[in-house]
């Protein structure tokens, strides 16, 4: 049995977890000791499994739980969730010993790989998602004790109170992102990674004619073939894909005024499993020609050097004669990069190519500054 100080200390890391994420697997971990379990896990669900993290010894098993679709199989987390219980419940205090028997996880997962009893609690978030917390046993450690559970509920408060506040902080960070990029004349929405509005800026609030979103919404582009590139972005930033396009022309169906909408990703660390914003989107108008450098025009669009040369050449006025006779191949290798460059940045017309990377101009530093 752990010692009141040891208890003590676990309350202070639990609640330096709300801004050091890298120490939840060993909070876990003590947590796990403390109730002479085998191991936890953390998961945030609403309703699929958005995240999670585990101590050391259960992460192989948590993966694999969660990536084949575990968790709400069968009636033992159904029911943990549904009970509102202020504390941890036994799976023998939720199902008998016969149901636990036919119950998906234990009969087709856990004791298949040595797991046989367990102990869960879990709670609401006020941004729609449940966080629960999961602890494992063996055969030879039988049932959790009513000890061990006594010392899990001591835990409880400051779970559901560190994960409160990580939630909160980080939609307050989405908000104050969303704030910065209005200071510098940007409209934009911070969003997750299911395209679903955390925070927004006044300035994208006078674009409904761009697009339609409501706060805890996905956003919807009226401009069809933009929002379906929006939703491929966005799955590949889910991904932690990189590939593909980021920025593309958003076109006002009523005034056919054509904005640049830019999506670019939020990296948190792997382990931040409260850190819900996954990009930040951002509309900008098109201004008059200009030419991008040829290495912002790669890297936006994931262009080739040759494909960023086209694409700045078509953006400066320059026809595909006049490009073939600067870059010394023929106008026939000039079209297909050009077709490379309709292709990856989403338009359908050289004018567009040109209108998009005008707009791409607007965030270009100022080569005087510093």
């Amino acid at each position: 049995m752990e010692s009141k100080s040891t208890e003590s200390e676990l309350i202070d890391r639990i609640y330096e977890c709300g801004f050091v994420p890298e120490l939840w697997p060993e909070v876990l971990k003590q947590t796990s000791k403390i109730s002479d379990s085998a191991g936890a896990t953390l998961f945030i669900t609403n309703p699929d499994v958005t995240a999670w993290t585990a101590s050391k010894n259960s992460r192989p098993v948590a993966e694999r739980f969660v990536a084949d679709g575990w968790y709400w199989r069968g009636q033992l987390m159904s029911r943990i969730h549904e009970s509102r219980h202020q504390g941890f419940l036994r799976d023998v205090d939720l199902c008998s010993e016969a149901e636990l028997d036919e119950e998906p996880i234990y009969r087709d997962n856990w004791r298949k790989l040595g797991l046989w009893w367990g102990a869960a609690t879990a709670f609401e978030l006020p941004s729609g998602e449940a966080i629960s917390i999961v602890l494992s046993r063996t055969a030879a450690q039988g049932p959790a004790s009513a000890e061990a559970i006594q010392r899990l509920d001591t835990l409880r408060p400051h779970f559901a109170r560190t994960a409160l506040m990580a939630a909160r902080l980080h939609l307050a960070r989405a908000e104050a992102a969303s704030q910065t990029l209005a200071a510098l004349g940007l409209a934009a929405l911070v969003l997750d990674e299911g395209g679903k509005v955390l925070a927004a800026n006044t300035l994208i609030e006078g674009l409904d004619n761009l697009l339609y979103w409501r706060a805890g919404d996905r956003v919807t582009l009226m401009d069809r073939r933009a929002d379906d590139m929006l939703g491929e972005a966005l799955a590949r930033v889910a991904l932690h894909d990189n590939g593909g396009v980021r920025s593309f022309p958003v076109r006002d169906p009523l005034t056919d005024l054509l904005m640049v909408g830019h999506l670019v990703p939020i990296r948190f660390s792997a382990r931040d499993i409260f850190a819900r914003s996954a990009a930040v989107f951002i509309l900008m108008p098109v201004a008059a020609p200009d030419s991008p450098p040829v290495e912002l025009v790669m890297s936006l669009f994931d262009l080739t050097p040759a494909e960023a040369r086209v694409a700045r050449g078509l953006a400066a006025g320059k026809t595909v004669d006049d490009l073939a006779g600067a870059n010394g191949v023929s106008p026939n290798t000039v079209r297909v990069q050009v077709r490379g460059v309709l292709e990856k940045t989403g338009c359908r017309r050289q004018t567009e190519v040109v209108a998009l990377l005008a707009g791409i101009s607007l965030v270009r530093p100022d080569p005087g500054e510093s």
